[in-house]
């Protein structure tokens, strides 16, 4: 790493899992802070399953620890520990971390750190300048704190998935946990605010982030329109889907912007699952482009075509028309040749189209190939960030598991050889019944299975 991260110096304790407080920690650890990710290498832990996509999966080799490529993107920029802080001894090397950290951020259900007597008032008696970040899905106050949540039930539960689809079908849903990631950023951004009042104060904080409140701030047009309009959220022709207007219900003004038409995703060339691009003529001049644009059709030059109002109440007919010529053209050339027109157009992207062909985000830098011990060279997403004076990219792919065991117990904590050793036997540092061939990197394991022969 290098000194111009803004966040050089900082040190934080991961003990979050899955990808919300992942991702918050992924953020803070590209921004220059030292993020140590505590894990428990237990088979069925996030590691691995069957269902999340790992290196070798095609050729038939079987999951491990180390050969996720989701838990790789997720952790990059961090150093990976093993602890078992279900026991005793586990516990007390977490309470000497904390001593030295300066963030921990969690985001099991409320009140299980508590019991583990590892909650916010424990721990401050320790280290009173800690900055304690909490990212459970109910939040650790109020009657539902100890319910528990993913991503798709968080944005259920805020109304997200509610205002999503069209106007005669049920509510469509999400395709992605979206609130892990934007409960990430809001992870990230409560450490931020944390220092700031550090540095003002001297004093450490209990934060205490919501996420199903985290999605209730990202319905704020919809809550505005139901208070000031007495509106619903599903109404007939409500949501209108790609449109501003779904034919045949009344003309209202949506809070989604201006009603006008064209406003659509249009099929391209191709055929495929992403091969669409939206169009949208906000007035009649945009609209006369568009006609330029697709050399002049004779059906575009009907009167009825020729207003916002017209286009509107015969969109059908002109959606049918204007496919007829986007079937025909790539979907980044269709793009490129409505924008020189000054008519705004952009291409449907699927990931690969995101990371391989957007030229936009290549420009800016937001993707990096970083090069993982075990899968090899593998893009990471950075940061969509640019700062003139720090860097913002992602450094370090996802970590090995335990990789950095000695070097944060025997360099940071001061643990003699033969004590860390103690804790690889014990279980305190490894499970007993995971086996240790495919972690040669740890050496000390190498003794550790011996020793636990002996006894």
């Amino acid at each position: 790493m290098t000194e111009q991260r803004a966040l050089q110096g900082l040190r934080v304790l991961d003990l979050s899992w899955v990808r919300a407080g992942p991702w918050a920690t992924r953020l803070l650890g590209a921004l220059g802070a030292q993020v140590i990710k505590v894990e428990w290498p237990a088979p069925g832990s996030q590691h691995y399953t069957g269902r999340i996509p790992f290196a070798g999966q095609e050729s038939g080799e079987a999951p491990n620890l180390n050969n996720s490529h989701w838990f790789a993107e997720v952790n990059a920029n961090k150093s990976s520990i093993t602890l078992n802080t279900g026991t005793p001894a586990g516990r007390e090397l977490l309470k000497q971390l904390l001593e030295v950290s300066d963030v921990l951020i969690e985001n099991y259900r409320s009140g299980v750190l508590t019991r583990w007597g590892l909650g916010y008032e424990a721990i401050a008696q320790i280290n009173p300048n800690i900055i304690y970040v909490s990212m459970s899905s109910m939040g650790h106050v109020g009657r539902d704190n100890t319910y528990s949540g993913m991503g798709p039930s968080h944005q259920a539960l805020s109304g997200q998935t509610f205002l999503s689809g069209l106007p005669d079908a049920p509510p469509a849903g999400w395709g992605w946990s979206y609130m892990d990631d934007t409960g990430g950023m809001y992870g990230a951004m409560c450490v931020l605010a944390a220092l700031h009042h550090r540095n003002r104060t001297g004093k450490g904080q209990h934060v205490d982030l919501a996420q199903v409140a985290v999605g209730v701030m990202c319905t704020g047009a919809a809550v505005l329109d139901n208070t000031v309009n007495h509106r619903p959220a599903r109404r007939p022709g409500y949501p209108p889907g790609n449109r501003a207007h779904w034919p045949g219900t009344p003309l209202l003004n949506n809070y989604r912007g201006p009603t006008v038409a064209p406003h659509n995703s249009y099929r391209t060339a191709g055929g495929g699952y992403n091969d669409w691009c939206v169009i949208v003529c906000s007035n009649d001049d945009e609209w006369q482009k568009l006609v330029t644009v697709m050399g002049d059709p004779i059906w575009a030059k009907d009167a009825m075509f020729g207003t916002v109002l017209g286009r509107l109440e015969n969109q059908e007919e002109m959606d049918r028309n204007i496919e007829g010529w986007t079937v025909t053209l790539d979907k980044y050339d269709l793009s490129s040749r409505c924008q020189e027109a000054g008519v705004r157009a952009m291409p449907v992207q699927s990931a690969a189209d995101r990371v391989e062909r957007d030229p936009q985000l290549e420009e800016r830098g937001n993707f990096i190939t970083l090069d993982h011990p075990v899968m090899g060279p593998k893009v990471y997403q950075n940061p969509p960030i640019r700062a003139s004076e720090s860097l913002t990219t992602s450094w370090s792919p996802g970590p090995l598991i335990g990789q950095d065991n000695r070097e944060i117990y025997c360099g940071l904590l001061g643990l003699s050889e033969e004590e860390l050793r103690e804790r690889y036997v014990d279980g305190t540092l490894w499970p007993k019944d995971l086996p240790s061939e495919a972690y040669s990197y740890l050496p000390e394991l190498a003794e550790v299975n011996d020793a636990r022969q002996e006894r």
